[in-house]
């Protein structure tokens, strides 16, 4: 009831001051008397993922809290795991507003923020905070003016500053808002950059005696030949997990709506079938070798059941998160 009220008033403003309006209340009430409007208690459904013990396997991903701002918040609605992100080296703005929009028709989002963040260390000083001790995924990325030929820098900085504060570490690039990013998950781009990662993982694992996951998330709306060339240089580096899937460039779904021809990532019902089917065929190509978090789509317990299905150990929400609030993580946790 509390979240259909608010979802209507948030839903007849501008979508990105909505968003802000939310986060600074959750930042602002997480651990006072008012969390009750969001806290809920979710059945117990422990799973482990590369090592993490987790308390269930649904998560929040990257892009909400993308400056770790309400980590105690998310915490309260029953998330299993909180991934925060994506974060660059340097504050930057992100792109030129308005940036994100609603299509209530299809249950999806279309944005184009550009990882808007302030900055790696801003982030840990909010994540060294928090109170939930939990599994924290932290995703970063490059920032807008890096070149590609020097993005591994950008990463490789972020790894370096968030590697004690992360249960695991995403390495983003798969964002449709960056320009050339996506073009990192290509050939010789793409082992490249993951096996300066993978050295500088090990690197850092030997120096703080700490093990921490890496992970890859990728686009949706790569072919079958892209799609084995990353699921090859996935293996091939001894990358430990990946996350399947950003948001589509594919607009098929949601011809002729309002704001269908937005620039920027789709995400919600649309993605959902690109999202599993990347996920089934990256299962069957690493034959099960590689842990996958499966995101796309997923607004009820049957979405989440298909993502689980196609072979996806851990699923993801946002868009569906956003259209129907905590009530839907107690939903799909109790079916599963």
């Amino acid at each position: 009831m509390f979240y259909d009220l608010a979802r209507r008033f948030m839903f007849s403003k501008d979508a990105e001051w909505s968003h802000d309006f939310a986060l600074s209340n959750l930042k602002r009430f997480a651990n006072t008397p008012l969390s009750m409007c969001w806290s809920q208690s979710v059945a117990s459904r422990p799973t482990t993922f590369l090592g993490l013990e987790l308390p269930n396997p649904v998560g929040l991903a990257a892009g909400l809290d993308k400056n770790a701002e309400c980590i105690d918040a998310f915490a309260q609605m029953g998330f299993g795991f909180i991934e925060v992100g994506t974060v660059t080296p340097r504050p930057q703005a992100g792109n030129d507003k308005p940036r994100i929009f609603r299509l209530p028709d299809a249950n999806a989002v279309i944005n184009r923020m550009g990882f808007n963040n302030k900055g790696v260390d801003y982030l840990l000083e909010n994540v060294k905070n928090a109170q939930y001790k939990g599994i924290l995924g932290i995703n970063i990325g490059k920032n807008k003016d890096t070149p590609n030929e020097q993005g591994k820098d950008d990463y490789i900085h972020c790894m370096r500053k968030v590697f004690t504060s992360a249960s695991y570490i995403t390495v983003n690039i798969s964002s449709p808002n960056t320009p050339g990013l996506r073009d990192l998950q290509y050939g010789e781009a793409l082992d490249d950059l993951l096996g300066s990662l993978k050295n500088e993982q090990l690197d850092l694992a030997a120096k703080h005696g700490k093990s921490v996951p890496m992970l890859v998330k990728i686009a949706p709306d790569l072919d079958q030949i892209q799609v084995e060339q990353v699921s090859e240089s996935l293996i091939n580096n001894k990358i430990d997990g990946v996350i399947a899937t950003n948001t589509t460039l594919d607009r098929t779904a949601v011809q002729g709506m309002q704001h269908a021809d937005e620039a920027g990532g789709l995400s919600g019902q649309p993605v959902r079938q690109k999202s599993t089917e990347i996920v089934k065929e990256i299962k069957r190509l690493t034959n099960g070798e590689l842990p996958i978090i499966g995101v796309g789509g997923i607004d009820s317990a049957e979405s989440a059941k298909e993502k689980f299905s196609a072979g996806a150990d851990l699923v993801q929400v946002y868009t569906g998160f956003i259209y129907q609030g905590p009530p839907m993580i107690k939903k799909i946790i109790d079916s599963l």
